[in-house]
């Protein structure tokens, strides 16, 4: 399976991404997992939420996190930030993909999603793991083109699709090695 971080701030178009992006990869025959990062107490597969949004989209798991709380209902007696290594360890293996919302500190391969109006930001420049940024047409992005740094239309999801699936056939996202 091919992990991907899907990294932005509130408010960028991350959850809408995915809610787009998994019934494309479906469409090219690509089974999907999302792990998501959560902030402290959440509610669990409320209809508009985002676990109920991704899971609607077509993804297989979903599995949501956050310092205080695992999806499962399984509390910590202490809280403690998540590790989506961990996480990511607990899904099915025979899956394809596995995007992983939040976590935007991680060493993950990232695609950044970034919109001007939101007034943050971009990600790209600190981070060496960001392979790709997701901005809307005519978006003009800070100290552009970047090195390595691939630029994808926000609102055009099958070409993200097919630039994934290609990034994985080519090895520029790897195959998930377990315990690394």
């Amino acid at each position: 399976m091919k992990v991907l971080g899907i990294a932005g701030y509130s408010g960028a178009g991350k959850t809408t991404l995915l809610e787009r992006l998994i019934p494309a990869l479906r469409a090219q025959g690509q089974r999907v997992s999302v792990v998501k990062h959560a902030h402290h107490a959440f509610e669990v597969d409320r209809p508009g939420k985002d676990s109920w949004r991704h899971r609607k989209a077509g993804a297989l798991e979903v599995l949501v996190a956050s310092d205080t709380r695992l999806a499962l209902m399984r509390e910590y007696e202490q809280p403690h930030e998540p590790d989506c290594r961990a996480l990511v360890e607990r899904l099915d293996r025979s899956v394809d993909w596995v995007l992983v919302e939040g976590f935007k500190h991680g060493d993950l391969p990232k695609l950044e999603v970034w919109r001007p109006e939101v007034g943050k930001p971009v990600r790209y420049l600190e981070d060496a793991a960001v392979c790709a940024v997701a901005v809307p047409a005519g978006a003009e992005l800070p100290q552009w083109p970047h090195a390595g740094v691939h630029r994808l239309d926000l609102d055009r999801v099958d070409d993200i699709a097919l630039w994934l699936l290609q990034q994985g056939r080519s090895g520029a996202i790897a195959d998930w090695v377990p315990g690394l």
